[in-house]
């Protein structure tokens, strides 16, 4: 199926989300979108899957205009969505995941109307639908498992499923990599040429240029509501990052090597419960000043609730955590915030900001009872304004008003607000999750600047992060996590040709220990070398 849209525009307010966009992608095509924070590629997508309605613009199948009032419309015509947050129920099977929300009630709704108003399900007609589509792209999923057994990536598989059991002939892809390991992304690749080659086309949204160069067969990029240019897998990371953004990028992160110091946080034998679970199991790091340590893992491997712990949000069950050897446990979050601590909260919206408060007011929300911003029971407004003009030009927050709620700017704006918040006052421990989800490559450039200067400042910092290029581009040491424990830890410099690879890290991602990772990666690029030895031989005659 062919999809065309023509000068699509769609305006809130005073401001042009999408501005005249014209995209076409073929059938079997796999298409990518660029761009940076805020440029309007999931607007424009929300558009096309009938959560919003367009203010000007044409959709067209086939050459022929639709019009979806509502995402069922899209779905009947052949449309199926696959949101980087899964759409999930942790208890349902995948068979009742599947059905959910289309449920095929069968002969036990013909036979019984009453029945039919109850939604009893023909399961078997929904298991055999799940068999038939994981046999044919080889998902290996099993109907009757359980959601939450099943690990992030056949998850994701289901919720692929679940588009193309509603016969989706053109499936987007909203992030699909955030939550999978390195070999669950390649996983994920090669089911993508294998639905192109069924016929299916697919828009990729990401922010992933290599994955872009892996598997788009054409790029476009969007900046600031409006089309930019159109680029091929053959172009180089830098001048898809300069065409994101309108400017040069480097994205290498430019550091020297860590200058350690004695000082620093040590967590010792940590354990954190939910329920009777262990979360975080006796989990033991240290973390130097003047150096980045980085924990890696797949999200949900007990990262949120160790960085959580450090902060004083969640309670531990046992151990200690000490900042230049003050402990840490048994203190207030504003005491430990007092005492220099800066944190980064993985979900900004719930940890980060008050939607409510003006953006002035969350630039100040650990500072406003200080002498700087207060004067006794009354806040310093001229002081506060101040402070958030200069932190928002700084950060680049790009906004309408400080006066405005947080709640109108764009995720990733919010996101650079929390990190102009907290990185701009004196720290003695630097803790940040996931720092640079849902920035540009732009912002991304400035964050890890930014990350590396507190570090040469001599500031302890840990990162959390599930991105694998910025683990490896700004750990000094990398500390992976696997169903709540610290499975390995890493010299960074180890990294790279002979050393630590990207796919020795991905498996320990997966639960390999260490020492069989490096084997297991030695192995794999073995047969690799190999098999391009015997294609230059095929090559020479």
């Amino acid at each position: 199926m062919k999809l065309e849209l023509r000068g699509i525009t769609k305006v809130f307010g005073p401001l042009v989300a999408n501005d005249h966009i014209d995209l076409v992608v073929e059938p079997g095509e796999i298409h990518a979108l660029l761009g940076e924070n805020g440029a309007g590629k999931s607007t424009l997508m929300n558009v096309l899957y009938g959560l919003y309605d367009p203010d000007g613009g044409q959709i067209l199948l086939d050459d022929t205009p639709v019009t979806f009032p509502g995402p069922g419309d899209a779905v009947r015509a052949g449309i199926g969505m696959v949101h980087q947050h899964f759409m999930l129920v942790p208890v349902f099977t995948v068979a009742e995941s599947v059905a959910l929300g289309y449920e095929p009630t069968g002969l036990a709704g013909l036979l019984d109307p009453a029945a039919h108003s109850l939604g009893i399900l023909d399961l078997a007609s929904a298991r055999r639908k799940v068999r038939d589509i994981s046999e044919r792209f080889g998902f290996h999923v099993d109907p009757d498992a359980l959601i939450e057994e099943l690990p992030v990536g056949v998850q994701q598989r289901v919720e692929i499923i679940k588009a193309l059991s509603r016969d989706a002939k053109i499936l987007i892809l909203d992030e699909p990599t955030a939550v999978l390991t390195p070999q669950e992304t390649d996983e994920l690749i090669k089911i993508m040429g294998e639905l192109k080659a069924a016929g299916t086309s697919i828009v990729f949204i990401t922010h992933k240029l290599r994955e872009v160069r892996a598997i788009a067969d054409r790029i476009t990029v969007i900046r600031r509501g409006k089309v930019v240019g159109e680029a091929g897998p053959e172009s180089t990371e830098t001048e898809l990052a300069s065409l994101m953004v309108g400017r040069s990028v480097n994205l290498a992160v430019d550091k020297t090597a860590a200058q350690p110091r004695d000082n620093g946080m040590v967590v010792s034998d940590l354990t954190v419960l939910n329920g009777a679970t262990a979360v975080v199991d006796h989990v033991s790091f240290e973390v130097r000043g003047g150096e980045i340590l980085a924990i890696a893992g797949v999200q949900g491997n007990g990262q949120t609730e160790l960085a959580e712990v450090i902060l004083g949000i969640d309670e531990a069950a046992a151990g200690s955590i000490t900042l230049d050897g003050e402990e840490l446990l048994g203190k207030s979050v504003r005491q430990r915030l007092r005492a220099g601590l800066g944190f980064v909260p993985e979900d900004r919206s719930t940890d980060g900001v008050v939607a409510s408060f003006t953006i002035a007011e969350n630039l100040v929300l650990d500072l406003y009872s200080t002498e700087e911003f207060s004067r006794g029971p009354s806040l310093n407004l001229g002081k506060i304004a101040e402070n958030a003009e200069h932190r928002t030009t700084e950060f680049d927050v790009r906004l309408t008003n400080i006066t405005d709620p947080i709640s109108t700017l764009s995720g990733g704006n919010a996101q650079k607000v929390v990190l102009a918040r907290e990185m701009s006052r004196p720290l003695r421990l630097l803790v940040a999750s996931q720092p640079t989800r849902g920035l540009d490559v732009g912002s991304i450039e400035f964050v890890h600047k930014r990350i590396v200067a507190e570090r040469d400042h001599g500031t302890p910092v840990v990162i959390v992060s599930t991105e694998l290029d910025e683990v490896l581009a700004l750990a000094d040491r990398v500390a992976v996590m696997y169903r709540g424990r610290i499975i390995g830890i890493i010299d960074a410099a180890e990294s790279g040709p002979g050393g630590i690879s990207r796919d020795v890290l991905g498996l320990m991602m997966a639960g390999v220990p260490l020492d069989d990772a490096v084997a297991q990666a030695a192995g794999h690029q073995s047969v690799l070398a190999g098999a391009d030895k015997a294609a230059e031989g095929k090559d020479l005659t």
